[in-house]
């Protein structure tokens, strides 16, 4: 029975045991080429050894590849795009944040930064993110998605408020009314104008529908508020 035991852990053990040393082996062939320079090599071979193990292979890329190093930024890459792709969105952004610290005005990297930490639901950060690179790229299509329907949404939300709290009023005085109605105006130049701008960006770039329709609301609120 002893035998029988070890037989069958000898036998499950196995392809772990040859998955792991096919990993050693890959990402030795990783080493190899770097010390080569062909690097072009060497990101496939790593980006096989991530397929294989991709916990083996983050750790070696922090303990065996030399952070200011060109090939650095190529491993990382290919960690972030694996983790992104298992929907690790934590250690995704660990990669594309330390990509984007190298380069700190490389549209594509603040561009992965934001949307990881639209996935790790911290809006407020990626609203930072998506604002800086509209500073470097006024037209860039995914951070005028994000900020038009982001300040639409909190536009709304503010509205909403806005109107709940006046329709408490029973009886409101003249002066009540015109606060009502200053408090509209202000939030539309300063929330529903913010998500035009970016919207007409997208729809002038990609034929979004809903983009359409958010700026055919927004347009029926100016109506409203300017009456």
């Amino acid at each position: 029975m002893k035998a029988l035991t070890i037989l069958l852990f000898s036998l499950f053990s196995l392809p772990l045991m040859l998955n792991a040393q096919t990993v050693d082996e890959m990402l030795h062939k990783v080493s190899a080429a770097i010390e080569a320079g062909q690097h072009g090599q060497a990101v496939s071979y790593f980006r096989q050894a991530i397929s294989l193990n991709i916990d083996r292979s983050e750790m070696f890329y922090w303990t065996s590849i030399d952070k200011s190093s060109d090939i650095s930024s190529k491993l990382s890459n290919e960690l972030a795009l694996a983790y992104k792709k298992n929907r690790n969105y934590d250690k995704a952004f660990l990669f594309y944040k330390e990509l984007s610290q190298k380069t700190p005005d490389n549209v594509d990297y603040l561009e992965a930064v934001a949307e990881m930490q639209v996935c790790r639901g911290q809006e407020k950060d990626a609203l930072r993110l998506y604002e800086n690179i509209l500073r470097l790229d006024a037209d860039n299509l995914a951070a005028n998605i994000f900020l038009g329907n982001y300040y639409y949404l909190m536009a709304e939300r503010e509205k909403k408020k806005l109107e709940s709290d006046y329709r408490k009023i029973s009886s409101p005085t003249k002066m009540q009314y015109a606060r009502y109605r200053d408090g509209l105006s202000k939030l539309f130049a300063t929330g529903y104008e913010k998500a035009r701008s970016s919207l007409q960006k997208v729809v002038l770039r990609f034929p979004s529908t809903e983009a359409k329709k958010t700026l055919d609301k927004i347009l029926l609120i100016e109506k409203e508020v300017n009456r």
